[in-house]
């Protein structure tokens, strides 16, 4: 070996040697492994309980329901039911499942139907709600609600409200133009006293009249 190979290989002064620099290496990988699991879920639990705070601060909410303009405060997390049952004390619209499975809290946004207990409160801002509070006018029932009653589209009356609130979009979707498909475009609502038929025949009824709903 030439003394300039031998130079090149030799330490440089203050160098840490091959074995100390392994030592260094694995000393700071066992310090960072030893302290890196508890940082990390100290700053996920910081971040977690920021999240579960945010769900419970409130924050404003313009909306119209039923016409009437409403400035609210309300969290995050409550849905657009919650918001009509609990703080406008509108307990017409139902609570069934909760899971959007029976249509009992069908309600209109902006002339649609909408399974309110799906839907984030805070989600419709700006918007027009309606719910079966506000169909009659002037004391005089809606269409829909007298055809109900005069074909016992009901018996013990839970699911009606969201029975009539999906049918009247039913019609003004353009899918009430025979029995059958009245059926498929209501199947989201479920009748557990089995009032099928003659809420089929309300429909009928209404969609043959051609009156505005």
């Amino acid at each position: 070996m030439t003394d300039r190979s031998m130079a090149d290989n030799k330490e440089k002064p203050g160098t840490p040697s091959p074995g100390r620099r392994n030592f260094l290496r694995d000393s700071t990988l066992i310090t960072a492994l030893s302290l890196t699991p508890g940082a990390v879920l100290k700053a996920a639990s910081e971040k977690a309980d920021e999240r579960f705070a945010e769900l419970f601060e409130k924050i404003p909410l313009r909306l119209t329901v039923n016409g009437q303009a409403h400035a609210l405060s309300v969290e995050p997390r409550v849905t657009l039911l919650d918001l009509l049952r609990e703080q406008l004390k509108l307990t017409g619209t139902k609570k069934g499942c909760d899971h959007g499975q029976c249509g009992a809290c069908t309600v209109h946004v902006d002339g649609e139907r909408v399974n309110s207990c799906l839907s984030l409160a805070v989600m419709n801002e700006g918007k027009e709600v309606t719910t079966i509070e506000g169909l009659a006018r002037e004391g005089e029932l809606h269409p829909m609600q007298a055809a109900f009653i005069k074909h016992d589209g009901f018996q013990c009356g839970y699911c009606t409200p969201g029975q009539i609130m999906s049918a009247i979009a039913c019609i003004r979707e353009g899918h009430a133009r025979t029995r059958d498909e009245i059926r498929e475009y209501m199947s989201g609502n479920i009748c557990r006293c089995g009032a099928y038929p003659h809420i089929v025949d309300a429909i009928e009824e209404v969609q043959k009249t051609g009156g505005k709903i």
